[in-house]
């Protein structure tokens, strides 16, 4: 069903009826209204009627200037007011990408809605940036009020933080501070961090810096990473590939998944091809040399805080702690019952 209640190719037809031959295919052929939808360059229609790119700019910019002060132009103000209504309920500031698929999934439609948009002087184009994505905009005072939050957002992430998308829009509307009823929304807030170039969401739909392997997946090492900390236990190298095949419908092999996470320091070889994330608080090293550090750390301790602490930073086997924790060489029990290093 069209969110629109007027055909943009016949408004475009009735408003650009008035040009000259040339100023018409120069806009017809600029904005991609042709049979094709291609938008073609300054420099590809310089060629066709050898003319400069400047001088094809100057007929674009006198055609553009001509079909607002025409007759036509005015009698079409409907189809304005209608799209300045739709970006408003939208947002207010609503990113390209966002703006015209949700208008028309029709890339020929959506050319002659971008035309609209340039041509009226309602929306304001704010041009991508290294923060932000393309975006058009009908209230400067939202904007800049969106602008500044989604760069206070940014500023407030550690590289490595992922979160889920209700967290990431409540953060966000912290930012953001008071606003109208109309404009806490869930929708529109996740059409706002999508103004973002430098916040996105990985496949799993947790929020984090774009720059992040957790947010922009590169490979096996990212996909394991989704997964086991979906899971949030140690996992065996083939249940993580397995797991990947599943969730991201990538068919990874045994050998590969195990070399990946061996030389990645984000997991930890906890057993026997077990494998745990090194953010749960997972050590390198053998029983013996797991029980000494906690042992050196916390002091002495039971046989039940040591097998309970040693769990928490490696994936043994309850005998293997306890057979370690006997050998005089290295333990020993004070007067108390609690063990301590030799």
């Amino acid at each position: 069903m069209s969110t629109i209640s007027f055909k943009p190719k016949k408004v475009t037809k009735r408003i650009t009826s008035q040009l000259t031959p040339r100023a018409s295919d120069v806009i017809m052929n600029r904005f991609g209204l042709t049979s094709d939808g291609k938008r073609k360059t300054l420099e590809e229609i310089g060629k066709k009627y050898k003319i400069t790119r400047e001088r094809v700019r100057q007929v674009e910019n006198a055609a553009l200037t001509f079909i607002k002060k025409s007759a036509a132009y005015r009698g079409e103000q409907a189809v304005f007011d209608e799209l300045k209504a739709l970006v408003y309920k939208l947002g207010s500031i609503v990113a390209e990408h966002e703006l015209l698929p949700y208008i028309s999934k029709d890339k020929a439609t959506q050319n002659h809605i971008n035309f609209f948009l340039v041509l009226s002087d309602i929306f304001k184009k704010y041009r991508k940036d290294d923060h932000f994505h393309a975006r058009w905009s009908v209230n400067n005072e939202m904007t800049e009020k969106v602008h500044e939050a989604l760069r206070k957002l940014y500023a407030s992430l550690n590289d490595e933080d992922l979160m889920p998308e209700t967290e990431m829009i409540k953060k966000f509307f912290n930012q953001l501070g008071i606003l109208s009823e109309q404009y806490r929304d869930e929708e529109i807030a996740r059409r706002w961090l999508s103004i973002s170039k430098v916040m996105a969401k990985n496949p799993l739909g947790e929020w984090g810096k774009a720059s992040s392997p957790n947010i922009r997946i590169r490979g096996v090492k990212d996909y394991a990473f989704l997964v086991m900390r979906r899971h949030g236990t140690p996992l065996h190298f083939k249940e993580v590939a397995d797991s990947i095949s599943k969730v991201f419908g990538k068919k990874i092999h045994y050998a590969t998944c195990h070399n990946e996470l061996i030389k990645d320091s984000r997991f930890v070889l906890v057993g026997r091809g077990m494998y745990a994330l090194a953010e749960w608080g997972y050590k390198k090293g053998i029983a013996r040399e797991v029980i000494a550090n906690i042992l050196k750390r916390e002091g002495p301790l039971s046989k039940e805080d040591v097998i309970k602490r040693v769990d928490k930073e490696r994936y043994f086997k309850k005998n293997t702690i306890l057979v370690n924790l006997i050998n005089p060489k290295y333990f020993k029990k004070n007067k108390n019952g609690l063990y301590a290093v030799v």
